[in-house]
């Protein structure tokens, strides 16, 4: 998966190497997947969503740029997977999951591997995470969405940092653009990584059920 699907396709952060070939990929599909856990496709978990192929993973972390005291705020828990590819490279996450029985499977594995930085919450990912429950400068250095949105949520552009990266999947409910955009005087200047398929965010700021 490494040398061929990460290090071949492009992805040079030696950090988000390092954590994706520590991370293991097993542990967060289900066992009739196992065999097939490090192939770079997407693989179905329940409740009717997915698990990111690695190298998806691997490009949306590595555009992120990531520092050890990164603030980041995530959308869409899944598996948790993700999530812990973040975690061991950022100093906290902030986790939303729509389905709480994802949710509680994911902080189970979490648990299991000693990832403890990790906040989690229930919930519409698409209106950000609680003003009163923010971090401690009140906004995110970083924010990943890892479910299609139609434009970027307006709740995530104001809980961003002046400065910040946000990563995200946009446009329709079957094909989008991997977005990457950094915030500037309450803008966001986007640029597009590439074409991708993601399952849809549902949510107020996001597509309607």
């Amino acid at each position: 998966m490494l040398e061929r699907d990460l290090k071949g396709r492009g992805i040079t952060d030696l950090n988000v190497l390092r954590v994706m070939a520590e991370i293991p990929r097993e542990e967060f599909v289900p066992k009739m997947c196992h065999s097939q856990a490090y192939c770079d496709g997407p693989l179905p978990i329940d409740m009717g969503q997915t698990i990111s192929q690695p190298y998806i993973v691997a490009l949306m972390t590595q555009e992120l740029q990531l520092g050890p005291d990164c603030e980041v705020l995530e959308l869409g828990t899944g598996s948790g997977y993700q999530t812990a590819v973040l975690a061991r490279l950022a100093k906290r996450i902030y986790t939303i999951e729509k389905f709480e029985e994802l949710s509680k499977s994911a902080r189970g594995v979490l648990d299991r591997l000693g990832i403890n930085n990790v906040e989690f919450r229930v919930g519409d990912g698409s209106c950000g995470w609680p003003r009163s429950q923010l971090p401690r400068c009140g906004c995110f250095d970083r924010i990943m969405i890892t479910a299609a949105v139609p434009r970027m949520p307006e709740p995530l552009i104001e809980q961003l940092t002046d400065g910040g990266l946000i990563v995200g999947p946009v446009g329709g409910p079957a094909v989008q653009d991997l977005v990457v955009a950094k915030k500037r005087a309450g803008r966001l200047i986007q640029t597009t990584v590439c074409g991708c398929r993601f399952v849809r965010l549902v949510g107020k700021n996001a597509f309607e059920q």
